[in-house]
């Protein structure tokens, strides 16, 4: 079904009455809207009885300035127009509330901190298909029947009381946000009440991606040998195994907190622990004694102890590849970017926070110690497996997620390894924010949030 895009006029209230519109003929035509009878105008979780009245030569939707108020839009905001006649809804949207970390009122200008400039991308974006778009944090939540306090871009930003979405992307940080009682209330019942949407709804674990995709035979040629690490008898099993393992934070991100463990002589082992300035190695007179020394980290950090892989390389400095797998405009997921990283001095992890750097897959396999014969469909087989793990945590793990964040490795035999699945993928990571730019990514979430609302 078509959902035009139109443009909203707002009339001062003494002109026209809160519960009639004024819609282009042309338009009423088009999607069958009968003039001069009661309908349901719905945007969001906001619904109120309304009589539409046809407009000749006109192609917009003018309404009264209360009523525009109370559904918290300004005039010249493009909407998208639907209208379902076995209950003679007239729907606007899609309403989409982005669910962030946090909010600094006192900074006018960049009242999300860091991630400021990819709200006015999603704004502007938004505005080009006729969607709506709005920014809230969990102290947003639970205002007066159901409604959100959140901020909205129109000539700068303001903060106002808008109606629950018809989709939350949710971008929180912070699983102790995620997790509070108010939040998850809020978005079961959106839910429940009024048919919304949430997508990246729950933060990974590593031990949940890597159990779930072993049970896939289809999935299992890249998954790295992996455990839980529960006690010493564990650790012994897998050194015994492989001459480097890693003990990576079951609910880290950024590279923080990994361990890796390598031989050192005939008894010995070192640990390399990841710090800003690069790693600080401890050796070992034996396992026993590593394991002494890292038993109390796992008082309060759970590790996934995992196989270690020899990746290509660039002059010593590890490489591995970010793909970004979103959901499109039909519900089906598809690979928007796959980035090399390259680890920086000292390190061996590749993220940006640790002084890595990107560059293009062509480029990385081009500079590493990969064979010639593995290069030439390297790219390809990369876009596959980062196809095939997204269709695998679909299937195999009970949440709704609409884009991913999937590191890969190439070793240099040149098979492929997932090292980590991230379902809140940093905006920042794979492609550069440019003021005015739009990046495919973000115009992909918005097409992903029509699908899901019907607009």
């Amino acid at each position: 079904m078509p959902t035009p895009k139109i443009d909203v006029q707002v009339i001062s209230s003494g002109v026209m009455a809160d519960d009639v519109l004024m819609l282009g003929e042309s338009v009423m035509k088009q999607a069958k809207i009968p003039a001069q009878q009661h309908l349901v105008l719905q945007f969001g979780s906001f619904k109120q009885s309304v009589t539409v009245v046809s407009v000749p030569r006109y192609d917009g939707l003018r309404i009264s300035h209360s009523l525009a108020r109370r559904m918290g839009i300004q005039t010249g905001t493009p909407l998208r127009m639907q209208y379902r006649q076995a209950t003679r809804t007239l729907s606007l949207g899609p309403v989409i509330g982005v669910l962030v970390s946090r909010e600094y009122p006192q900074q006018p200008d960049k009242p999300f901190g860091s991630i400021t400039m990819f709200c006015r991308e999603l704004v502007t974006a938004c505005r080009n298909q006729g969607a709506f778009v709005y920014f809230f944090t969990p102290d947003g939540i639970g205002g007066q029947g159901g409604n959100v306090e959140g901020w909205v871009y129109q000539s700068g930003w303001h903060k106002t009381t808008l109606p629950a979405p018809d989709v939350v992307n949710n971008r929180l940080t912070s699983r102790k946000l995620e997790n509070r009682p108010s939040v998850q209330k809020f978005l079961g019942e959106i839910k429940q009440r009024h048919g919304a949407q949430v997508f990246n709804e729950k933060f990974l674990d590593k031990s949940e991606v890597f159990s779930a995709l072993k049970t896939d035979a289809s999935l299992q040629r890249y998954l790295p040998d992996s455990h839980s690490l529960l006690n010493y008898t564990m650790l012994k099993s897998m050194c015994s195994r492989y001459p480097v393992v890693f003990l990576k934070p079951v609910r880290g991100s950024l590279g923080k907190g990994i361990i890796r463990l390598s031989r050192a002589g005939q008894e010995g082992w070192q640990a390399s622990f990841t710090t800003t300035g690069g790693a600080k190695r401890q050796t070992y007179p034996n396992l026993l004694k590593l394991f002494s020394a890292i038993s109390g980290k796992m008082k309060t950090v759970r590790y996934l102890i995992q196989q270690g892989l020899t990746l290509i390389d660039a002059g010593g400095r590890p490489i591995d590849f970010r793909a970004l797998t979103q959901k499109n405009a039909t519900g089906k997921w598809t690979v928007t970017s796959i980035v090399g990283r390259t680890a920086g001095n000292q390190h061996y992890v590749s993220n940006l926070a640790r002084g890595g750097t990107l560059a293009t897959v062509r480029d990385s396999v081009a500079k590493s110690n990969l064979p010639l014969a593995s290069r030439k469909d390297a790219s390809a087989r990369l876009h596959r497996a980062a196809l095939d793990i997204s269709r695998g945590i679909e299937t195999h793990i009970p949440a709704h997620f609409g884009e991913l964040g999937i590191d890969l490795a190439l070793d240099t035999s040149g098979r492929i390894w997932l090292l980590e699945v991230n379902s809140k993928p940093s905006k920042n990571d794979n492609t550069p924010l440019n003021e005015g730019k739009i990046r495919p990514s973000v115009r992909m979430m918005i097409q992903y949030a029509r699908y899901l609302s019907g607009f």
